[in-house]
């Protein structure tokens, strides 16, 4: 399960006491979670109006962060194409792996200097993830661009004789060139008619050479078979075999234009390799860094629901379960056992498909006796 319960209940007497009765409630005699403390530093409680707008404005960040975190991992398994497995051992977080940074969450007090207030220190993660979201935009489009002009040159030389690029498969050899009569054409066979072929071509039109046809290159399907003819009589002879299942190629050999097309073809995967390894370390980095700042938002959400609900002086435990799958829903009933002294409202926990009453904005985050937050670490959908 990548799944967690970013919980907080006020402390007791203690806020150990607080932790250990949680233990006992989900781990000693019923092993529904496995449980953390999440430590949350003493941070800078300011007014109650600041607090009440800043729930709000945390709660919209929280959705943000989140949707960049997302988007930097999926683009990263987008860039590793193949190897997608390998993208969850890129997925790191101050290079351990989620689960690891989660439980073990440390408050960064360089990023964050907790001498400033609840509300700055949202406004530095929303700066900083804004701009990773801004340049993983640039970086996304550049490399897909690059991407996508060089899957448009492999298309073109690959797929049916018909329609794909000839310029690896003919040679100067294969053409009478500079003549001012004649003319080679290259027609696409399917392979069932090759006899047909070989018995007409020559009379296809008058002025056919006899037995100037070759056969350069075969696909699954055709092939491809040079012929050569007095030019004016090109009309008629392609009239003539497309009347026979004969496909003649509108090609010029022309060495300037294939040359040119080779070289594109290398330039643009020779700069895709180039980009690759800086675009991989940059998603590396920076997924770190929006995964961190995201992380932080949450203990930001649980510091300022924990003063909004149980008052002051701060006095609360955050903690952190990590459900078992099989358990979640006695879990929840164990929770709420533990906890519907802290709030009668809450009387029965609101059954989100059930109610869904006008202007009680509950469906985006269900509502509990204690303050809960979810984070999922699983962050990739693969199609």
């Amino acid at each position: 399960m990548t799944e967690f319960w970013l919980i907080s209940a006020p402390g007791e007497k203690t806020c150990q006491q607080t932790w250990d009765k949680m233990m006992t409630a989900t781990t000693r005699t019923n092993n529904l979670s496995t449980n953390n403390k999440f430590n949350i530093p003493d941070l800078k409680v300011g007014t109650l109006d600041v607090l009440v707008g800043l729930s709000d404005e945390l709660a919209k960040l929280d959705s943000f962060v989140e949707s960049v975190v997302k988007k930097v991992a999926q683009y990263m398994a987008d860039v590793l194409e193949d190897s997608r497995d390998k993208v969850q051992e890129n997925l790191l977080a101050n290079g351990v792996d989620l689960v690891t940074y989660v439980t073990r969450f440390q408050w960064d007090m360089a990023k964050y200097p907790i001498k400033q207030s609840l509300k700055n220190i949202s406004e530095i993660v929303s700066k900083q993830v804004s701009q990773i979201d801004n340049d993983l935009k640039a970086r996304a489009s550049a490399y897909n661009n690059l991407k996508g002009n060089l899957q448009n040159l492999e298309r073109k030389n690959a797929g049916s004789l018909l329609t794909r690029s000839l310029a690896d498969i003919v040679k100067r050899d294969d053409f009478v060139l500079d003549s001012e009569y004649l003319i080679t054409m290259l027609v696409v066979v399917p392979k069932v008619n090759y006899g047909d072929w070989q018995r007409t071509y020559e009379t296809l039109a008058e002025m056919v050479v006899p037995r100037s046809t070759n056969l350069l290159f075969e696909d699954h399907d055709s092939g491809l078979f040079t012929v050569t003819l007095f030019r004016k009589a090109i009309d008629d002879f392609r009239h003539k075999a497309r009347e026979n299942k004969f496909v003649v190629r509108d090609f010029q050999y022309n060495e300037e234009e294939m040359k040119a097309d080779k070289e594109e073809m290398t330039r643009l995967s020779t700069d895709k390799k180039k980009q690759f390894g800086p675009l991989v370390r940059w998603l590396k980095v920076n997924f770190s860094e929006a995964f961190i700042a995201w992380i932080h938002i949450k203990a930001l959400r649980v510091f300022v629901e924990s003063v909004l609900r149980y008052g002051l002086p701060v006095n609360f435990q955050a903690m952190l379960l990590q459900p078992n799958k099989k358990n979640m829903k006695k879990l929840r009933e164990v929770l709420y056992d533990l906890y519907k002294h802290l709030d009668s409202s809450a009387a029965a926990i609101i059954d989100q498909s059930a109610m869904d009453i006008p202007g009680l904005n509950l469906s985006q985050q269900e509502y509990y006796p204690y303050v809960y937050y979810k984070i999922d670490c699983n962050l990739l959908d693969f199609k």
